[in-house]
């Protein structure tokens, strides 16, 4: 089941909660829960009640007023509102400590995406094995984005190469990239980026700390 929504109309903090949201679902799912209230979502998920039904009117209506939501019957909706109810074929860039780590997690295969080529600009590393992938040279991205339908782009190169390679797969047709390097890039505004820092993250809660 595809839904398509008008991703215009929708908030980006909307947007980024929604994958809580599954979680949180599949928690209950898992304890054998079948109907859920906004209320008792709002308490795992600390926000309103108000907030929670507001975020779900943007895709439709869900549940019945006085009996809450089905549990699974929401998830599957969220999923397929999501995509997450595809598969979807993943590059990876940079084949270092971190690239590395990356390639091996293995929390990204049964949530639908699958990392199917990695590349690194080291001529030393390319053709060498990691996680069961010959490394590739940059050269031949284009032509394997293309053939191995590769819809996302893991940048995990040193930020002083990471505009360089987010250029290549913009130019590659990859319209979201994750980027673990420390930059904001700059793209073209049909394609999302979506930046993991947790250099940042800390700095953050240092504050919390100190204050």
């Amino acid at each position: 089941m595809q839904e398509i929504i008008n991703a215009d109309s929708v908030p980006d903090v909307v947007v980024q909660r929604l994958p809580l949201y599954v979680r949180v679902l599949s928690h209950f799912a898992s304890a054998g829960i079948e109907v859920i209230s906004s209320e008792q979502l709002g308490a795992h998920l600390q926000m309103t009640p108000a907030q929670i039904r507001k975020d779900l009117s943007y895709f439709g209506r869900f549940g019945k007023q006085g009996r809450g939501y089905d549990v699974g019957n929401l998830a599957v909706r969220l999923r397929s509102i999501l995509g997450l109810d595809s598969q979807w074929n993943a590059v990876l860039i940079g084949v270092g400590r971190l690239g590395r780590a990356v390639v091996s997690y293995p929390g990204f295969e049964p949530e639908g995406f699958r990392i199917v080529a990695v590349f690194d600009a080291d001529e030393r590393l390319v053709g060498h094995e990691v996680g069961s992938m010959r490394v590739q040279k940059l050269t031949e991205l284009e032509q394997t984005v293309t053939e191995r339908d590769i819809k996302i782009g893991i940048v995990t190169v040193p930020a002083m190469y990471a505009q360089e390679v987010i250029n290549q797969l913009v130019r590659a047709g990859v319209k979201a990239i994750l980027n673990y390097a420390p930059i904001p890039p700059v793209v073209p505004p049909d394609v999302r980026v979506q930046g993991v820092d947790p250099v940042l993250a800390l700095q953050s809660m240092t504050f919390y700390l100190k204050n």
